[in-house]
């Protein structure tokens, strides 16, 4: 035995023998351990969606008692954590400690405003979770048809419960906008005007195995519970925001409007950014950013000898039917075929790639009028589930082909499912770290992942290298729009002239993006934050290591441990270039 070896050993006995040093990791591993029980416990769509049977009976719980009961578990996280000595835990454990020590602070403080008082936004909520559910659930044997039978039999408590809290939005002050409002109520009549038949939750028991026993009858009866059920409770909650919501949704749109409005807004941000950076501050940056990005786009445009100003580009770009598709099986034919682009140069780029594939899929068409121009589904490794790149085919004359290869690059790889799968096929670490999705990490990876993009060869014509900056912009405009509107009193008009007068971007677009703005404070604020700080750390390594660069090391260290807030990540970066340096 070397001496390397018979002195770990001994470290090792040393540390069995004494339960002073023990006990630190003992509790962390506890607290670990009983963490991922509050996951899955408040989050049962989730849980299910992994394999856990008991959670796939249910639907989120947002109640004041159930909400209250979260709260104290989480004040016993905090406490526990806070009783471990600092300095007793090095390497993965006190990654852990920091990364949970984190996340528990910020939910503690976000108690204070009770948001269960506005569970939606312009495209998202409680009423538009049952159809994402639905999407991602794959029914393959008897018990798991009867955990989806029983929750669709509790789908109305569910719904009972989202109500009594909208109206407690409603008795304090604290509601959407008109116009958000607006939105939820198009779309709750929608869903409550499909029959039985047509409703997102019968997809899985349409999907049944042919050989699975029973399979027609137990389609049959979820189609009972559907018609009996379901659709009662989303007749009611379209009738709410009808004749009860909408009457009452305020008529301003920032978040300042609000009851603690202000201290709300400043918390989101803290939260969405992980930073210390005030809402006056990012609407500086976000115009530096502006006039930078501006700059490059007129290059481009003298690039193409396009005569006319900034303008005539503009519409010569919404117009012109060179960037249409006229079908929606065109639109998803170019958007897979970018993505089979993409995924050939992987392996150039990243030396860790996922297991779990995904596909290319098309925006259900019952959400599709207010949904975002494509998203990312996250897969189920356990499940069997491919993670889903979601592309709206609707309003087509709306969808210019300039702008795909950032919108494939950025909700599918290198953006949003490498990042999200490899987190998800963590092993040896807690569950929160490979379900963690904090905005401007995840966002700012899938930013940055455009600009990779663009170093990988995707985009091959002048347009598409415009469409690459269109899509920066309209995230720089985001950090002007989202402060200016919750922060400093702008109107609706105000965001959508920022959009369109600096970039590409089609007029359903800009819409849609700025309702969503003024539905969910702060969030849109994470993706250029996070982008920046990404490529700083990225110029940072390529300046202290030269030629000692990788861009595959690099990666892998950036997206490996998972998602963390950006004072972590730049710590972890920090010691890895220390160790490159040797």
């Amino acid at each position: 035995m070397t001496s390397t070896f018979r002195a770990l050993g001994l470290a090792i006995a040393m540390l069995a023998a004494d339960p002073v040093m023990a006990a630190p990791v003992d509790d962390l591993h506890a607290i670990l351990k009983d963490y991922d029980r509050y996951t899955d416990e408040a989050d049962p769509i989730e849980a299910g969606q992994h394999g856990n049977l008991a959670a796939a009976r249910l639907w989120p719980d947002d109640s004041p008692a159930a909400v209250q009961a979260r709260r104290k578990q989480l004040e016993s996280f905090r406490d526990r954590l806070k009783a471990i000595p600092a300095g007793a835990l090095s390497g993965e454990d006190a990654l852990n400690r920091d990364l949970l020590a984190d996340r528990v602070a910020l939910d503690l403080d976000g108690f204070r405003f009770d948001e269960e008082r506005i569970p939606f936004t312009s495209d998202e909520g409680f009423f538009v979770t049952p159809a994402y559910m639905a999407e991602a659930t794959q029914l393959v044997d008897k018990a798991q048809v009867d955990a989806y039978l029983a929750r669709l039999a509790a789908f109305p408590a569910y719904y009972d419960r989202e109500l009594a809290n909208l109206r407690r939005g409603i008795e304090t002050g604290w509601t959407q906008p008109r116009i958000t409002a607006l939105a939820a109520s198009k779309t709750t009549r929608a869903a409550a005007d499909l029959p039985p038949e047509q409703s997102a939750l019968m997809e899985p028991l349409d999907k049944l195995p042919t050989t699975m026993p029973d399979a027609a009858s137990l389609k049959a009866q979820g189609l009972e519970i559907i018609r009996t059920k379901v659709k009662p409770a989303e007749v009611k909650v379209a009738e709410f925001f009808e004749h009860e919501y909408l009457p009452k949704a305020r008529e301003t749109i920032g978040a300042s409007a609000l009851p603690q409005g202000r201290e709300y807004y400043a918390y989101r941000v803290r939260r969405e950014t992980t930073t210390d950076l005030t809402p006056d501050q990012i609407f500086d940056l976000g115009n530096s950013e502006i006039a930078r990005i501006r700059k490059a786009m007129d290059a481009i445009i003298a690039e193409t000898g396009f005569k006319g100003s900034f303008k005539d580009f503009q519409a010569f770009l919404r117009t012109d039917k060179q960037f249409y598709v006229t079908t929606r099986e065109a639109l998803m034919e170019k958007a897979s075929r970018l993505a089979k682009r993409v995924d050939d140069k992987l392996p150039q780029y990243f030396g860790k790639l996922p297991r779990l594939t995904y596909g290319v899929r098309e925006v259900p068409r019952a959400i599709e009028e207010g949904y975002t121009s494509a998203r990312y589904n996250p897969g189920s490794p356990e499940q069997g589930i491919a993670g889903g790149l979601m592309i709206n085919t609707s309003h087509l004359d709306q969808r210019p082909l300039y702008e795909l290869p950032a919108l494939v690059a950025h909700e599918g790889v290198p953006g949003h499912h490498l990042q999200i799968a490899l987190a998800q096929e963590q092993q040896g670490v807690p569950l929160f770290r490979r379900r963690d999705d904090i905005t401007a990490f995840v966002e700012g990876w899938a930013l940055y992942s455009e600009q990779l993009a663009g170093e990988i060869g995707l985009y091959s014509t002048p347009y598409e290298r415009f469409g690459l900056l269109s899509m920066e912009m309209w995230r720089a405009c985001r950090l002007v729009i989202d402060t200016g509107i919750h922060w400093k009193g702008w109107t609706r008009d105000q965001g959508v002239a920022c959009l369109k007068d600096n970039s590409a971007l089609a007029d359903k677009n800009i819409q849609n993006e700025v309702d969503r703005y003024i539905a969910w404070p702060g969030q849109a604020l994470g993706y250029k934050i996070g982008e920046l700080k990404i490529m700083e750390l990225r110029n940072r390594a390529q300046a202290a290591l030269g030629p000692k660069f990788d861009y595959r090391s690099f990666h892998d260290a950036v997206i490996d441990e998972g998602v963390m807030p950006l004072n972590l990540l730049e710590r972890r970066i920090d010691k890895w270039i220390a160790e490159k340096r040797g």
